[in-house]
């Protein structure tokens, strides 16, 4: 069945974040911090819906740092760097094959919006930027629902916000527990494998996979 809307990840899923190695590197800490940053900030952030609570991206993602760099051998003070590296999501940009392969959805007659875990600013400075802020019908945030991603609550408000039913959507995102959770809430799932990898065994499969975006039209429309 043809989904009434497609709902998109948007870190890491359409934004490409792998500069956010140099932030680090340019206040004196290793590059590969970045990915241990991003994976303590998203495990709090699970942590406290797990728990029945809720938390800013923003204020766990400082948090979470103040934490991971204090004791580093930095150039600058803890609160210079943590206000560096967190400004560098305003100057990340999309992975390549998001322009084409959103392009390509919203010409085959797709809704498109989006629902992350970070604020809407984020997508809605990129996407302007790229030139397909017009693509979108909704940018929503998790912060105007009652948990964050993975938790059913975060999926249902996304469907309701667009007026339709759970299993009229179709979540995209690169992250296994995201595809996880959108299929505990009843959406179709499609799953980019960019780097080409497995997909974890304990995680519901997804109903797609693609290893980039300009791939999903065609198999949505059963051309591949």
């Amino acid at each position: 069945m043809k989904p009434s809307i497609i709902l998109f990840d948007v870190n890491e899923t359409l934004s490409d974040m792998s500069p956010m190695g140099q932030r680090f590197v340019d206040v004196g800490a290793p590059a590969l911090v970045a990915k241990l940053w991003f994976a303590t900030l998203l495990r709090d952030g699970f942590a406290l819906t797990a728990a029945g609570d809720s938390g800013s991206f923003a204020g766990i993602g400082a948090e979470a740092l103040r934490g991971l760099l204090t004791g580093m051998d930095l150039n600058r003070d803890t609160e210079a760097a943590v206000e560096y590296v967190m400004a560098g999501f305003s100057g990340l940009g999309l992975h390549p094959d998001v322009v084409a392969g959103v392009k390509a959805l919203h010409a085959g007659g797709h809704r498109l919006a989006t629902l992350t875990n970070g604020n809407t600013k984020v997508a809605e400075d990129l996407f302007t930027a790229a030139g397909i802020r017009g693509d979108f019908d909704l940018l929503l945030s998790v912060e105007d629902a009652p948990s964050w991603k993975p938790g059913r609550a975060s999926y249902e408000y996304a469907a309701s916000t667009c007026g339709v039913r759970p299993e009229e959507v179709l979540l995209v995102a690169v992250h296994p527990w995201d595809i996880h959770g959108a299929s505990r809430a009843g959406l179709a799932t499609a799953w980019i494998n960019r780097a080409g990898g497995p997909y974890p065994d304990y995680f519901h499969a997804p109903d797609y996979t693609v290893s980039a975006l300009a791939e999903l039209a065609p198999a949505l429309s059963g051309e591949s």
